[in-house]
């Protein structure tokens, strides 16, 4: 299997930019918060996260702390001790199911911690904040979010709007699409279908037709970082995704083929979810506004997912 590939953009930026730096991530816990961390720890950063657990490390420049953002006061209490140059805020309730019982946590766990944070950063005057938002925003003003979260992230993003028009804060929103690969949540679509497939299960699926755009997770930490760098692009909303639609379908063959050929996953064996998007990403744009572009073809992404899957499962069964 070929070597990842690098974004020139980033490797610039690794290599002298973040050097010294005091950057603070929340939600280094999640999916991408543990890339984001390690590759800024390579860069000689200053790197700090927080969480509502206590984690420890031996990192040297890395440090964990404890705390509930959706307390203001803990923000507060936090970046008077970190003082952060750099916030990248990536804490939040990803869930895209739609019952009741996730208004609430995507309400204070998205939201609440999105607002707090904006608004310490803005009165210590960090130089730049990070916003990731998603593909599951409505784009249009009078359209219906599909879902608790993403009428939270919808709601993230219209404040982080008003915070840069309104108190100049340095806001850059990172419209990140579907990322996979290492590490991800078990119940998210790829690892669950990789897992199945490498425990001889078939899969137990929807109708599959849904076109996503898929993006590996390496990609979207080295946009991340552009968004962090890039000169000018403060208010700006921009795409962090592959530029590719691909379906639900042809993924899960693809994982078959990778995996294991004689297993028939089950498609349409759960309901499709209702109101899914369907948005691709203006990578056109993205390389414009910040000078980055994606350079993992989906082939290879998925190969290194599947192989690090395999690796975990070979270590927990010996």
């Amino acid at each position: 299997m070929s070597q990842p590939k690098v974004n020139s953009v980033a490797a610039e930026t690794m290599s002298s930019f973040f050097s010294g730096q005091k950057i603070l991530i929340t939600g280094a816990s999640g999916f991408i918060g543990p890339h984001l961390c390690r590759r800024l720890c390579g860069t000689g950063a200053e790197v700090h996260t927080v969480s509502r657990t206590l984690h420890t490390t031996a990192i040297s420049n890395l440090h964990c702390w404890q705390g509930d953002l959706a307390d203001i006061e803990t923000v507060r209490d936090l970046c008077d001790k970190v003082k952060p140059e750099v916030i990248f805020h990536l804490a939040g309730h990803a869930a895209g199911a739609r019952s009741l019982e996730l208004v609430l946590p995507t309400f204070h766990s998205n939201l609440a911690t999105t607002v707090n944070v904006l608004t310490v950063a803005t009165e210590v005057g960090c130089r730049r904040i990070v916003l990731p938002g998603s593909l599951e925003e409505p784009e249009q003003t009078t359209a219906v979010p599909s879902s608790p979260y993403a009428a939270s992230k919808w709601a993230s993003s219209a404040y982080g709007r008003m915070f840069h028009a309104l108190y100049q804060a340095p806001v850059v929103i990172a419209r990140v699409f579907i990322t996979y690969g290492p590490g991800d949540k078990p119940t998210k679509l790829i690892p669950y279908v990789i897992r199945s497939l490498l425990q001889g299960e078939a899969p137990k699926l929807s109708g599959g037709q849904r076109q996503v755009d898929w993006v590996y997770v390496d990609d979207v930490v080295d946009g991340l970082l552009a968004a962090a760098h890039a000169p000018a692009v403060e208010g700006c909303t921009i795409d962090v995704g592959s530029g590719n639609l691909v379906t639900i379908r042809s993924i899960v063959d693809r994982l078959v083929g990778l995996i294991d050929p004689q297993i028939e996953p089950l498609f349409g064996a759960i309901a499709d979810r209702p109101f899914e998007q369907v948005r691709v990403a203006d990578t056109a744009k993205s390389g414009s506004l910040m000078g980055w572009q994606p350079v993992t073809p989906l082939e290879e992404g998925l190969e290194r997912t599947v192989d690090w899957y395999r690796r975990q499962l070979r270590t927990s069964s010996g």
